[in-house]
This record gives structure tokens, C-alpha cells and sequence, in this order.
């Protein structure tokens, strides 16, 4: 059963926006901090933005300023909508459970299958 379905990805001028959404199952969503993630190729996957079932939002100092994270939880779906693209975002983006504490451990769910995003200069 898929639990985290992302989509919204493609390729995009620098400068350029796009908005992922990310579908999460229930057992997912409900009640607990969400969080997007990327992974550039040759690298690790690093957390991006995180949004608390409160609302609370944090980012990373890269994309502070650009990205917005948000959340339906009626509908259980997280977005994040990424301004001022540039070619250092080009990754898969993938989201998943975060943590209230940035960059705390986190029982993630299994990953889904990412969205890829490419910026082009």
C-alpha cells in the first residue's frame, strides 16, 4: 500500500516556481509534523521544510524566503510551493513525517517515489 505519493516535479527555468503536493495516508498525517525533503544526485537526503499538525513552519536556511510549506489536513495532502527556483534546488524532492525539533531523529515512513525537480539555468 502507498502511503506518500509526491508529484508536481519537471523542469523549470531559474527563477521559475512550481508547487509539489504530496499525498500522505492517514496513519501519516494525522496529528504529527510533516516535512519535505531532497536528495541532489551524489548526495544525502536533507530535510527542506517542516510543518507542524499546528502549523508551525521552519526551513532551511537555503530556501528561507522561497519555499512555503503548507497543509490540508482535511484532505491530508502537504505542499510545497517553491519560488526563485534555482539551479542548486534541482533534486527529487520527497516528503515525509518530520520532527517539531529541526533535524531531530524521526521515524520516518517508508519513502515514496519522489518527484524530481530540475532548474535550469
Amino acid at each position: 500500500q502507498v502511503q506518500l505519493v509526491e508529484s508536481g516535479g519537471g523542469l523549470v527555468q531559474a527563477g521559475g516556481s512550481l508547487t509539489l503536493p504530496c499525498a500522505a495516508s492517514g496513519t501519516i498525517f494525522s496529528g504529527n509534523t510533516m516535512g519535505w525533503y531532497r536528495q541532489a544526485p551524489g548526495k544525502q537526503r536533507e530535510l527542506v521544510a517542516t510543518m507542524t499538525s499546528g502549523g508551525r513552519t521552519n526551513y532551511a536556511d537555503s530556501v528561507k524566503g522561497r519555499f512555503i510549506i503548507s497543509r490540508d489536513n482535511a484532505k491530508k495532502m502537504v505542499y510545497l510551493q517553491m519560488n526563485s527556483l534555482k539551479p542548486e534546488d534541482t533534486a527529487v524532492y520527497y516528503c515525509n513525517k518530520g520532527s517539531v525539533v529541526w533535524g531531530a531523529p524521526t521515524l520516518y515512513a517508508d519513502w515514496g517515489q519522489g518527484t524530481q525537480v530540475t532548474v535550469s539555468s
